[in-house]
């Protein structure tokens, strides 16, 4: 699962992905200094881990991950091949969800592409090309499900229905997003048109040192502007958190966070809003061994977590030993839980709980 990060040149798209990954992307003052997407493999910050790491004390810890991509700056008229646009459109396909840069501070000495800051605009510019985009695709299935409609065929009318309702929301300036499937038949199809404007988005704020921890009226007019769009904003001062993973040490990033008035570093937080925007959780298995977390979908079940593990686990599934995260941590370890009554044996149905430490009984 990957969360692509979107934006115009120059707003903080790649030192923002050099913070959270540490993989040094190129961070230059022009545009299209990022030709090709980079990837990074990003650990999920977990307080629970570093908890269930002082209980068990374990030989190695591995938390979850995700990956997060860096793609080059859109232009105007990237939807018909201005800039790089048609690779970089590609690039936003193949990803689960966008985490889309504005740039939100004012500085002189760091160029804009269409020459002033406002991320009003520069919202609507990267929405419209991702919109027409869409359209494009729209217009071209819409034409292939209405010639097999017309035989009579109900799946390519009902199809046909739905792409013009969508087709409608682009016209009008809406994403993909705000159509709503109106049942199963429909959100299926809508996931088989990998449409780009149906993808969850967080908008992150970029802002100064000075609005690092209270933001600015950039923010405000973003927050306002995306109120009916059910997605997510927060704001960072990108430049700052680079200054931040530069520290050698834990203490000296810890001072430099109160100074400012935060608590951590917007990184941490930023990457635990794209692990929710891409519908992910975790779950834990517990061992002296190893204290590890493990990634899945919200809504998975027990068979499907231990399938994570190895597909041998979901194929011989015969239960889940599940205790909540909050027991284990109250009554200190596996075997005091268990005295305790609080360790339960689940099924093939058990829908797995952000948290759960589990063990998996299997036979292959």
């Amino acid at each position: 699962m990957k969360a692509g990060i979107v934006g115009l040149p120059n707003v903080g798209k790649s030192t923002l992905f050099n913070c959270l990954s540490n993989a040094k992307a190129q961070s230059a003052n022009f545009p299209f200094c990022t030709i090709e997407p980079n990837v990074g493999v990003v650990n999920v910050p977990d307080p629970r881990l570093q908890k269930l790491e002082e209980l068990v004390n374990p030989e190695r810890v591995i938390p979850a991950t995700v990956e997060i991509v860096d793609i080059a700056g859109l232009v105007k008229g990237a939807s018909k091949g201005e800039g790089l646009g048609n690779q970089f459109l590609g690039n936003i396909r193949e990803c689960n969800a966008i985490i889309h840069v504005l740039r939100c501070f004012d500085n002189d000495n760091i160029v804009h592409v269409d020459g002033s800051v406002n991320p009003i605009r520069d919202k609507e510019t990267i929405d419209i090309e991702l919109q027409l985009k869409d359209l494009e695709t729209v217009e071209k299935r819409l034409e292939k499900a209405k010639k097999t409609a017309k035989t009579g065929n109900k799946e390519a009318q009902v199809e046909a229905a739905l792409l013009e309702r969508i087709r409608e929301a682009l016209l009008q300036g809406k994403s993909a997003r705000t159509v709503q499937p109106q049942n199963q038949d429909e959100e299926e199809l809508m996931e088989l048109f990998q449409l780009i404007t149906t993808k969850p988005v967080l908008y992150v704020c970029n802002v100064d040192e000075g609005a690092a921890a209270t933001g600015n009226a950039y923010v405000e007019k973003v927050r306002e502007m995306v109120k009916d769009e059910n997605a997510e904003v927060m704001f960072l001062a990108v430049g700052t958190e680079a200054d931040i993973t530069e520290l050698e040490t834990y203490e000296e990033r810890q001072m430099f966070l109160e100074d400012l008035g935060l608590k951590e570093p917007g990184a941490s937080a930023l990457i635990r809003s794209a692990y929710k925007l891409l519908t992910l959780q975790t779950y834990f298995t517990a061992g002296v061994k190893e204290v590890r977390a493990w990634t899945i979908n919200i809504g998975d079940t027990a068979p499907q977590a231990a399938g994570v593990i190895h597909s041998d686990f979901e194929k011989g599934f015969i239960r889940a030993e599940v205790i909540a995260y909050d027991d284990y941590v109250t009554y200190g370890s596996e075997s005091k839980v268990k005295e305790a009554g609080k360790l339960r044996v689940e099924g093939k149905e058990y829908i797995v709980k952000d948290g759960d430490v589990m063990h998996f009984r299997f036979n292959v």
